[in-house]
Parts: structure tokens; C-alpha cells; sequence
């Protein structure tokens, strides 16, 4: 697998790979210290929703400090705004630790508020889509099994391409509010993709490209596997507007961007059950 993330590990470098993908963390700064302590005053690490980057010396004062990090984290995401607070740390009396001496942490919390959006397939279509999304007010985090299709050419600073043999492995990984969409050379690795996404319930659009019997098939076989109505509310197949025509990469590239758009200004195409109730709710009426 090549993902920048493992190759990460001082906070400094933590701290522009977060900003290069929009992914929100905090920032831990030792800004006094007294005594006998792990680390000296000016020491950084960073935390993320699932890693953490560098460290302020372990031990009961890492630990604690980051869950108070992420429980930040959380409060940032859900208000929209970035939050400071000082925490003060006697080690011995309130961490058990016996350092002895005593720390004072700042924990500064940055969420970005450019979305994130997950490509999933480098195909004809999606190398197509890329260029225009990239022009767009989104973080593109673009994924192929197929190291044969990483791009040769750079790449803009909003879009980061990550061969990963298990392309489903990164869809945990994912910040809260990312958007999914699915175009993969394979039927059975897309089913497996929306399947992980539609599980995750902070992905709040999951997209897929294909046929219309396609997107009816998908649908049967994920109610068959127990996925209610809600689930599949977030589920939006086949991606693009019908408003525009053609099967050239270009045309479908075009369709699939111009519904992003659409969502980015807050108009919500109907999802795959919608559109699914508005079809029988038609030949209902057509019928009588």
C-alpha cells in the first residue's frame, strides 16, 4: 500500500498533511513545565481522529492528553469553530506518574471546512473528473488498487491519488462528512465500497456510476443484506444528471461534476430509494 499517511511522523509534517487533505486534528504544545517531566516546555504533537502524530513523552500525560484532544476534535466538528483551552497536569498527585513535576498543555483544535471528497477508481471517467474537481472547493482524496494507473504527472494541491491494495481499507479513515464516490473498473469492488461506506453513518453521501438496472441490483442485494431505508437514503445511483447526455468519459465526467456542483450549493438530488418510490409512485398513476 502507498499512503502518504504511514510516511507521516513529526507533528510539523502531521500538520501539512492534515492541511494538504482537509482533515481536521489538533495540535498539543507543552507551554510550561516544572520539575521532573517527560518533555520540556515547547514540545508539539499532533492528534487526529484516529492517529497521532509525534509524541510529549507517553505515559498517563500522553494518554489523557489526547482524548481531551479528541473530545476537542468532536466539539470543533460539531460547532464549526476552532477551539484553545490550557489544561494543567501535577504528575504525580493527578497522572499517578513519578516524573514528580508538573506540566501545562495547550490543545488547539483546527477543523477545515473545505469538504472532502473520496474518488474511488482511476478509470477513464475519473481521470476525466479530476481536473474539473480540482477546480472545485473540495479536498479530493482519489484511490485505485491499480498502481499501474498512478498519475505521472503532478497532481493540484487539492487532490491527493493513494494506491491502496484494499481500496475499502480507507473508507474508515474517512473525516466525518466526506463524500464517496464509487467508479471502480470492477462491479464486485464497488459493491464492497458502498457496502463499508453506507455502514459508516458520518458519510452522509455515498455515489455510485452505472446503468440504472445496475443501481436497481445494487439496491436489492443491500436490502437483502439488511440495509434499511435510512441507510440507503444516503446511497445516490447512478450519479450524474440525466439533464446532460453522452457516454464519452468527458460527457459522464461533466454529468457526475455538474450533480457535485449541485450538491456544494446545497441542492440534494433525490437518493437511490427516492428516486425508486418516484418511479412506482409514476407507473402507479400511468396505470390507472
Amino acid at each position: 500500500m502507498h499512503n502518504e499517511k504511514w510516511q507521516v511522523r513529526r507533528w510539523f509534517e502531521a500538520i501539512s498533511y492534515c492541511e494538504q487533505i482537509a482533515e481536521g486534528y489538533a495540535l498539543i504544545t507543552v507551554i510550561a513545565s516544572a520539575g521532573s517531566t517527560p518533555r520540556d516546555q515547547g514540545t508539539k504533537m499532533v492528534v487526529t481522529a484516529d492517529r497521532q502524530y509525534d509524541t510529549i513523552g507517553g505515559g498517563h500525560l500522553e494518554f489523557k492528553a489526547i482524548e481531551l484532544a479528541r473530545e476537542a476534535l468532536v466539539q470543533s466538528v460539531n460547532s464549526s469553530q476552532n477551539q484553545q483551552a490550557v489544561h494543567s497536569f501535577p504528575l504525580a498527585s493527578t497522572l499517578g506518574q513519578c516524573c514528580g513535576g508538573a506540566v501545562k498543555l495547550l490543545i488547539e483544535t483546527h477543523v477545515s471546512h473545505r469538504q472532502v471528497l473520496a474518488l474511488f477508481g482511476a478509470g477513464h471517467v475519473a481521470q476525466a473528473l479530476v481536473p474539473i474537481l480540482a477546480q472545485l472547493p473540495l479536498s479530493v482524496r482519489w484511490i485505485d488498487n491499480r498502481e499501474a494507473l498512478t498519475p505521472t504527472q503532478p497532481l493540484a494541491a487539492n487532490v491527493q491519488f493513494l494506491c491502496d491494495d484494499e481500496p475499502a481499507g480507507e473508507i474508515p479513515l474517512l473525516p466525518a462528512g466526506s463524500w464517496v464516490v464509487i467508479m471502480t473498473h470492477d462491479h464486485q469492488l464497488d459493491f464492497e465500497l458502498a457496502e463499508k461506506a453506507l455502514k459508516q453513518p458520518q458519510l452522509p453521501y455515498v455515489g455510485m456510476i452505472g446503468s440504472q438496472t445496475k443501481a436497481k441490483r445494487f439496491v436489492h442485494r443491500l436490502q437483502a443484506k439488511g440495509f434499511n431505508e435510512q441507510q440507503l437514503s444516503r446511497f445516490y445511483t447512478p450519479i450524474g444528471l440525466s439533464a446532460i447526455p453522452g457516454k464519452l468519459p468527458i460527457e459522464v465526467a461533466i454529468s457526475v461534476s455538474a450533480q457535485i456542483i449541485q450538491r456544494l450549493h446545497k441542492i440534494a438530488p433525490p437518493s437511490s430509494v427516492q428516486s425508486a418510490r418516484l418511479t412506482n409512485e409514476e407507473l402507479s398513476h400511468d396505470s390507472r
